[in-house]
C-alpha cells in the first residue's frame, strides 16, 4: 500500500521500502545471533530482576540494528531495548527488541527473534520478526496483509474457547508472576491448553499463522508488541486491551474475532487486568 493510505501523508515512506530495509537488517541480526550460539557468552547481566537476563549479543544486535538503520535514514527515530532513545526528525520511528527470548538464547532454546517495528507519525507500518532456529521471518505492511517466508498467513478459524490453545507470558517480578498464575488457574480449565514460549513477538507471530489461536500478556513493553501486534493484526486477529483500546504496556490480547469476546470475558473474570500486587 501506499505510505499516503499508510498515514494520510502524501510525502511520508513507503512502508514496503521500510520494510525491505527492516527485514535485510533482521537478518543480518539473525545471523550474527546464531554465529553467538557457538561461542560461550562473555557477559551475563540482569535488569529489573535476577530472572531478567541480557547478554552481550543483545547489545551487539541492537548496535548492528541501530547503525543499518541510521546508514540508511540518518533523520530517523530509534528505541531499542537495550538503551537506544533517539528522536529522529522524520516522523518515522524504528522500534527494535534486538533479541526477543533472551532466556532462551542462553539455554539454546528455540523460540527467540528479531523483532522490528516501524512507525510512521506514532502509526505502525511495517514489521518484521525473523525467527533464525524455526528459519521462519514473518513480515507485514498496515493494510498489505502478513507473511509467513513470503507466503500470506492468516489466524485460527476455531470458534470454540473450549477448544483454543492460549500462549501467555509472564513477569520477571515474584509478586506479579504468582498473580499471573492465579489468573492462569482460573482460565485452563475453559481452554484446551497453555503454551508459554518465552518471546512475546513469536507468540504474537503464531497467532498470526493459526500456530497457537490466541495469545495474551501483561506487562509488556513497546519492543515486546511493536512488531509482532502489526503481524498478527493483518493475519485477521483482533489485538488490543482487555478493557478496550489499542493493546499498551498493562494488556495485550491477540485472537480471531469469533474467540475474541469469550476470551475477554475470561480474563477479565479471572481479574487478569486488575492492580498488580503493591501498586
Amino acid at each position: 500500500m501506499t505510505a499516503e493510505a499508510a498515514t494520510g501523508a502524501a510525502d511520508a515512506p513507503d512502508p514496503d521500502e521500510l520494510l525491505r530495509l527492516a527485514t535485510a537488517l533482521a537478518a543480518e541480526a539473525a545471523e550474527l545471533l546464531v554465529e553467538g550460539l557457538r561461542r560461550p557468552r562473555a557477559t551475563v547481566d540482569t535488569k529489573t530482576t535476577g530472572t531478567d537476563m541480557v547478554t552481550e549479543m543483545d547489545r551487539a544486535s541492537e548496535r548492528l540494528l541501530v547503525d543499518g538503520i541510521l546508514a540508511a535514514r540518518a533523520e530517523d527515530g530509534v528505541l531499542g531495548e537495550e538503551g537506544t532513545d533517539r528522536a529522529g526528525t522524520s516522523g518515522v520511528r524504528w522500534i527494535l527488541d534486538p533479541l526477543d527470548g533472551t532466556t532462551n538464547y542462553l539455554y539454546g532454546h528455540a523460540g527467540f527473534a528479531v523483532s522490528i517495528g516501524v512507525q510512521i507519525h506514532g502509526r505502525s507500518v511495517a514489521a518484521v520478526v525473523h525467527d533464525p532456529l524455526h528459519g521462519e521471518v514473518f513480515t507485514a505492511t498496515l493494510g498489505g496483509g502478513s507473511q509467513r517466508n513470503g507466503r500470506p498467513i492468516s489466524v485460527s478459524t476455531e470458534t470454540r474457547i473450549g477448544n483454543a490453545l492460549v500462549a501467555t507470558g509472564f513477569s520477571y517480578e515474584p509478586a506479579r508472576r504468582r498473580r499471573q498464575a492465579q489468573v492462569l488457574e482460573q482460565v485452563l480449565p475453559h481452554i484446551r491448553d497453555i503454551r508459554r514460549m518465552g518471546a512475546a513477538a513469536v507468540d504474537l507471530c503464531s497467532v498470526a499463522c493459526g500456530r497457537v489461536d490466541a495469545y495474551y500478556e501483561r506487562g509488556l513493553q513497546p519492543w515486546d508488541h511493536a512488531a509482532g501486534a502489526l503481524i498478527a493484526r493483518e493475519a485477521g486477529a483482533q489485538v488490543g486491551h482487555l478493557h478496550g483500546g489499542p493493546e499498551d504496556l498493562d494488556f495485550i490480547l491477540a485472537a480471531p474475532t469469533a474467540l475474541w469476546a469469550p476470551l475477554r470475558g475470561l480474563l477479565a473474570e479471572a481479574g487478569a487486568a486488575d492492580p498488580w500486587p503493591g501498586a
